[in-house]
């Protein structure tokens, strides 16, 4: 909290220092004085000038990352006080938050097969609005529900259902704007584990990763009518979400599909440098891709970790290293399955296959450390990791929230409490999992499993 302090505190200095340059001679007028005295008094108290939304999958900047401050250092007791909870049914789509409304879907089997798309008020978690539609999942193992985080943007949130039903609705009403059954249109090849990638926005473009055929394992459409604007790649669909990032100049959207690595034009779907990286065994690319410095990691179960180096001047990458272990159990570098990891400075963080918190040089992949203290071993085991500043914010399958910090030399765990239950229906040889993404945002977690959407404080006091 110390050096949090001393950061509010130069910002005080630099507002105050550049409001003598803005306006010369006006420290006399009451306004001024008073807007002073406000920000002043925000600043001390740690509410951020602009609290973040958390609008689409891994945040503001699809990064990982929350910027907000005023938060807690640790937990008072074992459980986290819950400020609200509102019941729903099963699903992995992660809330996402926007304009103080929270977002999520889920779905039912009783009396029929519907996925569900609610709207919650943030402070309250009073329903807001509900959208439902028939939805059979067929030929899809672990029926929990939709998997991708509905999308908000400019006014519109979009829903991408299991089964490749699309959704654009008014964010605040829940009127739907239009509605496409990408898998009739598309003629998509359903990966087994159905439709998983959360959609983007580039300027007009939202784009979706959906393995249609021919030539439609990318699609993008066009965000305020549905109208198809392009079409790229013929690979099958993985579950990787896709991102953007620079390179020659200009933006390029990264996409990991089922049988390789991609760089695509995102106005036009040109294909600007393609990677080989077929899958070992079945398709299980589920982790995002990770760009920091010009370099691109990625992350499988199966498939191990690939570092590429991005070139700076022209659309091409090459392969700076590559780790795939014997199998599942001896693994090298970092088999993830769900967990995206992190980037921080020349060291990896991230979880292996069967839970292990591992730290890895980014210039070569050499394992520095391994710890099993953040999530139980147990296949497939998992966490999501969030950057927030100098530390960490992990969110296990156990549904614990850890504040640690990780560092070459080990990860420090300065917190950790329970959140939200682990629920039944998969994996319950182990109790139930929760595997899907919280959401950060207003100083508050939003977190779900296949019963409940809770609420809680994060803020400092």
């Amino acid at each position: 909290m110390k050096m949090q302090t001393r950061r509010q505190s130069n910002r005080i200095r630099e507002f105050l220092s550049a409001s003598t340059r803005w306006a010369p001679g006006k420290w006399e007028s009451g306004k001024w004085a008073l807007g002073v005295l406000i920000l002043l008094a925000l600043a001390a108290s740690g509410f951020p000038a602009a609290a973040d939304d958390w609008p689409q999958w891994r945040g503001p900047a699809r990064d990982g990352a929350w910027r907000e401050s005023g938060l807690v250092d640790h937990f008072d007791g074992a459980q986290i006080p819950i400020r609200w909870r509102v019941p729903i049914a099963s699903g992995y789509s992660g809330p996402t938050v926007a304009k103080g409304r929270v977002y999520v879907t889920d779905r039912l089997t009783e009396p029929t097969q519907v996925e569900r798309v609610h709207c919650f008020d943030w402070k309250t978690g009073d329903r807001l609005w509900t959208h439902s539609y028939a939805c059979d999942y067929r030929d899809v193992s672990y029926v929990a529900g939709p998997r991708a985080s509905v999308l908000v943007h400019e006014g519109l949130a979009y829903s991408l259902g299991t089964m490749g039903n699309l959704h654009c609705f008014d964010a605040a009403s829940g009127e739907v704007r239009w509605a496409l059954d990408l898998g009739a249109l598309f003629s998509i090849r359903m990966p087994i584990w159905g439709i998983a990638s959360s959609p983007i926005v580039v300027g007009d473009a939202l784009i979706l990763q959906i393995g249609g055929s021919p030539g439609a394992c990318v699609v993008a459409l066009d965000r305020q009518t549905g109208r198809d604007m392009w079409r790229a790649l013929d690979d099958q669909a993985g579950y990787s979400a896709p991102i953007l990032i620079d390179q020659a100049g200009v933006s390029v959207l990264v996409c990991w599909t089922g049988d390789s690595v991609n760089g695509l034009d995102p106005v036009s779907g040109a294909v600007r440098w393609r990677f080989p990286f077929p899958p070992k065994e079945v398709v299980l690319s589920v982790a995002t891709p990770v760009f920091a410095a010009g370099r691109l990691f990625f992350t499988g179960f199966y498939d191990g970790a690939l570092m590429l180096r991005a070139d700076p001047d022209t659309f091409a990458v090459e392969e700076v290293w590559r780790r795939r272990g014997a199998s599942e159990l001896e693994t090298d570098g970092l088999h993830s399955i769900i967990s995206t990891p992190v980037i921080d400075g020349d060291h990896i963080y991230g979880i292996d296959s069967y839970g292990e918190l591992r730290c890895l040089t980014t210039a070569t992949g050499e394992r520095v450390w391994e710890s099993q203290e953040v999530v139980p071993r147990a296949r497939w085991s998992t966490a999501h990791i969030v950057r927030n500043g100098e530390r960490y914010w992990i969110f296990n399958e156990r549904g614990e929230l850890l504040i640690v910090t990780l560092s070459p030399q080990g990860v420090q765990i300065h917190s950790r409490a329970q959140l939200i239950q682990p629920t039944r229906g998969q994996l319950n040889q182990r109790g139930g999992v929760v595997w899907s993404h919280p959401a950060f945002a207003y100083r508050h977690i939003f977190a779900r499993n296949d019963e409940e959407l809770i609420c809680a404080s994060l803020a400092a006091r």
